[in-house]
């Protein structure tokens, strides 16, 4: 005769707990989203594009924050029960404060969050390297200008010499323009 263990109820500080977690995932993948598609943009070279993500993140970011103080919060009540200091808390700890199915949901979820984090994480040092790599581009390409600082004037071509000129410094030496591209036949 088999007997079967009916599920425990579940409790309220478990109910939290898993709320918490999804919480955390749903912001998880809604910050994912916004770092895939702002390496999208990058890689569109679409500056409205990449803004526009970076703007969604920081909000993501804020929303963050209130997660982040409802953690402790949790970890605070859990560490009361347990009787240690909150933040030695760890999840196999908090488990013990959970029924098992509970517990073995946290497990779950927490494993979850873990690898989405990671890849928004991995996502935006991508990014990160994108953006250098444009703006080593355009960097290069000022040099070959011949705009080597922020602090220089342009000269119209028409102008005799077609120079550019450093506007802080009226002694400074004229600059010679390139061409990027000859487009006169």
């Amino acid at each position: 005769m088999s007997t079967t263990l009916a599920p425990a109820a579940p409790t309220a500080f478990g109910t939290d707990v898993l709320r918490h977690l999804d919480a955390q995932i749903a912001s998880a993948r809604r910050l994912l989203d916004a770092v895939l598609r702002q390496g999208a943009a990058i890689r569109n070279r679409d500056v409205d594009g990449v803004l526009a993500r970076l703007g969604e993140m920081q909000a993501e970011m804020e929303r963050r924050s209130s997660l982040e103080r409802d953690r402790v919060r949790i970890l605070t009540q859990a560490g009361g029960g347990l009787g240690i200091p909150p933040h030695t808390v760890t999840l196999d700890a908090l488990a013990q404060l959970l029924n098992p199915n509970e517990a073995l949901a946290a497990k779950g979820r927490s494993a979850e969050l873990k690898g989405l984090l990671a890849e928004v994480q991995r996502e935006h040092i991508v990014n990160r390297a994108l953006m250098r790599q444009e703006l080593s581009f355009l960097s290069h390409l000022t040099r070959q200008l011949g705009v080597d600082g922020e602090d220089v004037g342009y000269r119209p071509p028409s102008e005799p010499g077609a120079t550019m000129r450093a506007t802080l410094d009226p002694s400074a030496q004229p600059v010679r323009m390139r061409r990027a591209l000859d487009l006169e036949a």
